[in-house]
C-alpha cells in the first residue's frame, strides 16, 4: 500500500486553523460521506479532539437510513454542536425528487435549506469538503470563496490566490465558503481513511456485489457493481477506476450543466 500524503493532512490542517482564527462564526457542513467526514475527522486532530465549530447537517428527510444511524451515533460519540436544517415550508408544501426536476428539488431542498442555516446561525464562514477532481465545475473553485448576501458564486470573477494567502473579506450579508481538501483527489481520501482508520457508514462497502461509490439522497444515488467490501480493497479498486466517481448521481445525469446551475445559486 502506498504512503498517506501528510503533506495534504497538513495542508488542510492549516487552512482549518487559519478559519478559525479569521472568521467569528464559522459553520461544517457535514453530509455523512467521506469527504466530509473525512474533512470532520481533520477537524477534531487540528484542534485537539474538539471541533470548534457549529456543525450543519443539511436534511432533505430523502437520505439512507444508514446515514442518519451513523449521523446520530458520531455526533454523539464526538461531542459535535449539531445542527439540523431542513426546508420545512417546502418539505410541507410537497417537494420532493418525484414532485419536481433534480435541479429543482435540490435548490429547495439543499441550497435553500443551507441558505437558510446560515442565516439563522450568523455564520460569516461555512466549511465544506468538496473536492477538485470530484466535478469539473468544483476543479473551479478556490479555497477561500466569496458568495454575497444573493447566495450567487461568481465563478467569472474569483480572488486569486497566489503563494496560499486566501481572500477573506466578506461582502455585506455575505460569507465565505472554505474548501479544506479542495487539492485532495478521492484516492486520497481512501488512502487516508485507510491510514486513520475513519469510520464511515456501510453503504461504501460492498453487499451483494454492489456497493455506493457516492451517497446522497437514497432517491437519487445508484451503486456500482464492486466486490469490495474493506477499504483496502475499495483503494485498489478506486486505483483502476474508468467511470466517474459522481456516475452514479442522478441530478447529474439529467442535465449536462445541472452541477454548474446548482452551483451558481449557491449549491455547496
Amino acid at each position: 500500500m502506498q504512503a498517506v500524503d501528510r503533506g495534504l493532512e497538513n495542508e488542510t490542517i492549516h487552512i482549518l486553523r487559519e478559519t478559525r482564527e479569521r472568521f467569528e462564526r464559522p459553520a461544517l457542513l457535514w453530509s455523512m460521506g467521506k469527504d466530509s467526514t473525512t474533512l470532520l475527522w481533520l477537524t477534531r486532530k487540528a484542534f485537539f479532539g474538539e471541533v470548534p465549530f457549529t456543525v450543519l447537517h443539511i436534511d432533505t428527510s430523502y437520505k439512507f437510513p444508514e446515514m442518519y444511524r451513523f449521523r446520530d451515533r458520531y455526533a454523539k460519540e464526538w461531542g459535535l454542536d449539531l445542527t439540523v436544517v431542513r426546508n420545512e415550508a417546502a418539505l410541507e408544501a410537497g417537494m420532493g425528487p418525484d414532485k419536481a426536476s433534480k435541479l429543482e428539488c435540490c435548490t429547495a431542498l439543499k441550497t435553500n435549506a443551507l441558505q437558510q442555516g446560515i442565516r439563522d446561525g450568523g455564520h460569516d464562514a461555512v466549511i465544506l469538503g468538496i473536492r477538485g477532481d470530484e466535478h469539473g465545475v468544483r476543479a473551479k473553485e478556490r479555497v477561500f470563496s466569496p458568495r454575497d448576501a444573493s447566495f450567487a458564486w461568481n465563478y467569472q470573477d474569483q480572488p486569486p490566490e497566489f503563494w496560499d494567502l486566501h481572500q477573506a473579506t466578506v461582502a455585506d450579508d455575505g460569507h465565505i465558503r472554505v474548501h479544506p481538501i479542495l487539492n485532495w483527489r478521492e484516492i486520497d481520501i481512501w488512502e487516508y481513511v485507510r491510514a486513520e482508520d475513519i469510520p464511515l457508514p456501510e453503504l461504501y462497502f460492498a453487499e451483494n456485489g454492489r456497493r455506493y461509490r457516492s451517497i446522497g439522497c437514497q432517491t437519487c444515488c445508484k451503486p456500482v457493481e464492486s466486490q469490495a467490501n474493506d477499504v483496502v480493497d475499495i483503494v485498489l479498486e478506486v486505483r483502476g477506476a474508468r467511470e466517474g466517481e459522481r456516475a452514479g448521481r442522478a441530478q447529474d445525469k439529467e442535465d449536462a450543466a445541472a452541477m454548474q446551475k446548482l452551483r451558481a445559486l449557491g449549491y455547496m
